[in-house]
């Protein structure tokens, strides 16, 4: 299955940039307010988001040229899709995840090469009897919002305004400075339980990468909501430099499953194997 290996892996990609991972559309911050207040507002209006659209393009340690576009819910209920293309991979970094109805699809077009004509893949959790790690994933996906990484400037002591510009036909205010991971782990002492445990979740994956420096750019709205982030560092593998874009925040998001001759269940795959 190397073919669906690939694709799998492209994947973990993807994974990667969903649990790491700011929002919508307005004027100029306000002259009286101070950038770091700014950034403080918007990154605290990042908490009222339970839907939205976001593109993601830039580059990833050891993995190289990423773009992505995806859509996420959380409330009422959890569901996500994200088609992803990794450039330096060739016709094997294409790959589309959805999660829906407490089941992850990974779906490529090299992947009904090895599997029969089916070019998705189901993971259901919960029949693999991994109940545990199904409601990791979902509350990850819940928790990880692409929005939260834009309060990483938050814990910059250097945050200031660069002035004004348009993303996407939006008026809006950009902010830059840089933050080390320890400076924003102190900056969240103020912050309640959920808030502090959620955006720790973010410092853990950027530590795990050997980032312990962030350079950010964030372009906040008129709506007092970011817009759009940039985040520069040097891992371990090499440099990361990703830009988010968000649009449609709190709009409808629906998500379905692929029709079903097009999947192969990997639960099913394994209950036929004796594994």
């Amino acid at each position: 299955m190397k073919s669906a290996k690939s694709s799998i892996s492209v994947a973990g990609i993807a994974a990667l940039l969903l649990a790491g991972g700011a929002v919508s559309c307005g004027t100029e911050q306000a002259p009286e307010m101070s950038p770091a207040a700014a950034v403080a507002k918007a990154a605290k209006n990042t908490e009222e988001i339970s839907s939205l659209r976001y593109r993601m393009k830039g580059e990833i340690p050891e993995q190289g040229r990423v773009e992505a576009e995806a859509s996420l819910r959380t409330k009422p209920s959890i569901a996500m899709s994200m088609k992803m293309t990794a450039l330096d991979q060739g016709p094997e970094g294409n790959v589309e995840i959805r999660l829906v109805d407490k089941a992850m699809y990974i779906g490529g077009a090299d992947m009904a090469k090895e599997m029969d004509g089916k070019s998705w893949m189901k993971f259901d959790l919960s029949a693999l009897g991994a109940d545990k790690d199904l409601n990791q994933l979902g509350a990850g996906a819940a928790d990880q919002n692409p929005a939260d990484e834009s309060a990483f400037l938050t814990g910059a002591k250097d945050v200031k305004r660069v002035g004004t510009e348009k993303v996407d036909g939006v008026e809006t205010t950009r902010y830059s400075g840089t933050v080390t991971l320890d400076e924003f782990r102190d900056s969240l002492k103020d912050e309640d339980k959920a808030t502090r445990e959620r955006r720790e979740k973010s410092l853990d994956q950027y530590e795990k990468m050997g980032v312990d420096k962030i350079t950010m750019d964030m372009w906040v709205d008129g709506e007092d909501r970011t817009k759009q982030f940039r985040m520069r560092g040097d891992a371990d593998g090499g440099p990361l430099d990703m830009t988010v874009t968000l649009f449609d925040v709190n709009e409808p998001v629906k998500v379905t499953a692929p029709p079903a001759e097009d999947v192969a269940d990997l639960a099913e795959m394994m209950n036929g194997s004796g594994a």
